[in-house]
């Protein structure tokens, strides 16, 4: 699976961010993900051993849903994310180095941006996904006034602040996907808590052009 194919086979088109997770929960709270339809899994560098919950998530469910890492800063750390099985790389930041590694390499580009020139600079280095980040700091205006100037190949995804009870604003404004973090997954959450977080998840996503 990558980034466009989710889109195109009509998968939900959520990014879940385990930030904080545990190597020895992983597999378990990603369980409850796939259960729930959530398809795209994103392990931030800055979580606990977090290349080994990505090597996990890889050899479990490697061929049923698209694992990689988020916070990715250097093209080292792309190396290191696909030697653990990784397949999509996600950036806070505009890095063409890292874009460009991560491409070389077949994986999938996910940079952040959050100013227009961001944005080029990440489209003159590759990426055809990009996620505007933190996207409550600019709002959907802004979402939807960028959407009329880049190319029409170019899928912008909102991160940073998007649950349940703003997809359908995100997804109006020119949204091809989102990310959801701290309303998904928080270090410590049970299971149970994680798959109730992300019912209500998909339930909105289901309801987002109704």
């Amino acid at each position: 699976m990558t980034l466009t194919t989710a889109l195109e086979s009509g998968h939900a088109a959520i990014v879940a961010i385990l930030r904080g997770v545990e190597p020895d929960e992983v597999v378990d709270i990603a369980a409850a993900l796939l259960d729930s339809g959530i398809r795209i899994i994103e392990v931030p560098l800055n979580s606990p051993r977090p290349l080994l919950s990505i090597e996990r998530l890889a050899a479990r469910f490697g061929e049923q849903a698209l694992i990689g890492a988020g916070t990715v800063l250097s093209a080292k750390q792309v190396d290191e994310v696909a030697a653990a099985g990784g397949r999509l790389i996600v950036s806070p930041n505009t890095e063409p180095k890292v874009i460009e590694r991560t491409l070389e390499l077949g994986l999938d580009s996910l940079p952040g941006a959050m100013t227009p020139t961001e944005v080029f600079d990440a489209i003159a280095a590759g990426a055809t996904h990009i996620k505007i980040f933190p996207c409550s700091s600019t709002g959907t205006g802004f979402l939807r006034a960028l959407r009329e100037v880049v190319p029409g190949d170019t899928r912008l995804w909102a991160v940073g602040g998007v649950g349940a009870a703003n997809v359908r604003d995100w997804i109006a404004a020119g949204a091809s996907g989102i990310g959801v973090g701290g309303s998904l997954f928080k270090p410590g959450a049970s299971r149970a808590r994680v798959a109730a977080q992300a019912a209500e998840i998909i339930a909105a996503w289901n309801q987002r052009h109704s």
